[in-house]
């Protein structure tokens, strides 16, 4: 008896040591290597390969594979064929495959059915009968002030409220223009600490009314080109922020942008540089007109509306007028026209009459990001078959919910009716989300990013288009799952905050840098952090030259709390 105890105390002795470097410290479980391969091509096959290979050599257990795989049950058999392949290349080097899925703030799911986007409301939007169709009747307050840039007062604009630093950086340039006799010229701006150089006109809007605002503009060798900036804002902050993607030497492009009034009867149209560097730009031609039906949304959260103008009489579809939708929804490049509403042979709808439209709309941000809508069924149905072909084609031990930047929800009607707080449905969300991969795996480690989660980060209210607050979303969420941090600035207040909490942690590290300065502070972090599991090699611009040295790193300096 005494034997087999001395024994079994050797064997775990034996074990421990085993686990521990040269250097002391014991290896986290979950150290791994994200990587982003959509198995399209053979050669992504052998990509996974070399970075599966450098992984394990240098102290790497794990890869976090983003793939499309929540698709994965409509792939070709070639598409399964390479997955099969690098699963067999992962399993050799002891690499485990940890997909991750299910993205509510990039849409994943819109390829499937576009109408779960999250709406935007349009209320009472004026239509005008005329013949057998119904035609937007635009409202006549939206007008630009000396959009041409043809009035002046030496270098300051008249209409526009605002200038960074006229005959500084703002000029009115009599020699460059595309109409007219003048246009707005931006330069030197790289003079000054912020790089700015915007001007700034406030429009009167009505409330909850879709818009577009256009302008005319040429660059010369303009530095970046990313600094240029067509934006709208309300009283609360940003409400169009959307990329406009221009070249750094080009001739006039029309740039621009749908959005959304929101509660707004005022709003300010912003133009120009932010954080410009040298080079020269010119705007011309701003405009701004109402718009009416474009990329509407059909589902049961986003009903459309008809009545007459007195409110007295619902209009029935299919009756009273022709089916409303797009056919075609385009978040990004939305069309330029606002659609009829056409009637039908026996409408009850008259020649003359004003009508009174509702709907909900979907709308692109930034570089063409669109939220899906947490409040509908089909986006279950959806995961819920993603979730058993995922246990099929890879059979993980751990997933990763993909649950980051989600910067729409709460406005359509699928949402409201709940009567929850965003924090409420974003926390029921994840909840499913977890049932879902508990039903195909009941002993599975589910782990989510952790922004929407962290008071520290995005957990918050007034957060790009959503309507309502994140803050409180941790308190509704299962408290097995394992939050990976990833913010660098915040990361010892969310570490701590998480721990505090009782969850257990991981470190997305990294972030395409030229070195691994921020490796050391990561490393500091999560030392200091209980039930920290890991850090990750991460890098969203395919960067795996410094993954070497990221796994010595780890493998020399990481030293777990008990």
């Amino acid at each position: 008896m005494i034997q087999n105890k001395e024994l079994m105390i050797f064997g775990l002795l034996m074990l421990a040591l085993a686990s521990v470097n040269a250097e002391g410290a014991k290896n986290y479980p979950d150290n791994w290597v994200y990587v982003a391969r959509n198995l399209t091509k053979d050669e992504h096959v052998d990509e996974i390969r070399q970075i599966a290979e450098t992984s394990h050599k240098h102290g790497l257990n794990g890869m976090l594979f983003a793939a499309g795989l929540e698709g994965v049950e409509r792939w070709d058999e070639k598409r399964i064929a390479r997955l099969n392949k690098v699963k067999t290349i992962c399993d050799e080097q002891k690499i485990e495959i940890i997909p991750l899925i299910w993205s509510v703030g990039y849409g994943t799911c819109l390829g499937l059915n576009p109408n779960l986007a999250e709406g935007l409301p349009c209320t009472d939007v004026p239509f005008l009968v005329k013949g057998k169709e119904a035609n937007l009747m635009m409202a006549t307050n939206s007008i630009i002030a000396n959009s041409g840039f043809e009035e002046f007062t030496k270098n300051k604009m008249k209409g526009y409220n605002f200038h960074d630093r006229p005959g500084e950086v703002s000029f009115v340039d009599t020699n460059v223009h595309r109409n007219g006799n003048a246009s707005l010229r931006l330069e030197n701006f790289g003079k000054f600490e912020n790089g700015h150089a915007r001007v700034m006109q406030e429009v009167s809007v009505v409330p909850h009314r879709q818009y577009r605002v256009t302008c005319w503009i040429k660059t010369d060798q303009l530095e970046p080109a990313s600094a240029f900036k067509l934006q709208i804002y309300g009283p609360k902050g940003c409400i169009a922020p959307v990329d406009s993607n221009i070249d750094s030497t080009a001739d006039w492009k029309k740039v621009s942008l749908v959005f959304n009034s929101l509660q707004c009867d005022k709003i300010k149209i912003y133009i120009g540089l932010w954080g410009g560097k040298s080079g020269k730009l010119w705007v011309d031609d701003l405009s701004m007109e109402e718009l009416a039906l474009v990329n509407v949304l059909r589902r049961h959260g986003t009903p459309v509306t008809v009545r007459s103008d007195d409110g007295k009489t619902v209009y029935e579809e299919g009756k009273d007028y022709e089916p409303i939708g797009d056919k075609k929804l385009q978040f990004s490049r939305p069309r330029n026209d606002s659609p009829a509403i056409r009637l039908t042979a026996n409408s009850r709808i008259k020649d003359g009459q004003r009508l009174l439209v509702s709907y909900y709309h979907g709308m692109a941000i930034n570089n063409g990001q669109v939220s899906v809508c947490m409040s509908e069924p089909e986006l279950y149905e959806h995961w819920t078959k993603s979730a058993t072909a995922i246990k099929k084609h890879l059979n993980p031990e751990q997933w990763f919910l993909s649950m980051d930047e989600i910067r729409a929800g709460g406005s359509c009607q699928a949402c409201m009716a709940r009567n929850m707080s965003m924090a409420q449905i974003l926390g029921d969300c994840i909840t499913k989300q977890m049932k879902i991969i508990r039903e195909v795996n009941p002993t599975a480690k589910v782990y989510i990013w952790s922004d929407m989660l962290d008071p520290n980060h995005n957990a918050h209210g007034n957060y790009y288009l959503v309507n309502g607050d994140f803050t409180g979303s941790w308190e509704y969420i299962p408290k097995d799952l394992v939050i990976c941090c990833w913010y660098f600035k915040m990361r010892e207040e969310s570490m701590k905050f998480f721990s505090n909490l009782g969850f257990e942690t991981h470190a997305g590290a990294y972030y395409d840098g030229d070195d691994l300065k921020n490796i050391n502070g990561w490393i500091t972090t999560i030392n200091q952090t209980p039930k920290c599991r890991g850090i990750m090699y991460t890098t969203w611009q395919n960067k795996y030259k410094l993954l070497p040295d990221f796994g010595d790193a780890v493998k020399k300096s990481a030293k777990p709390m008990p």
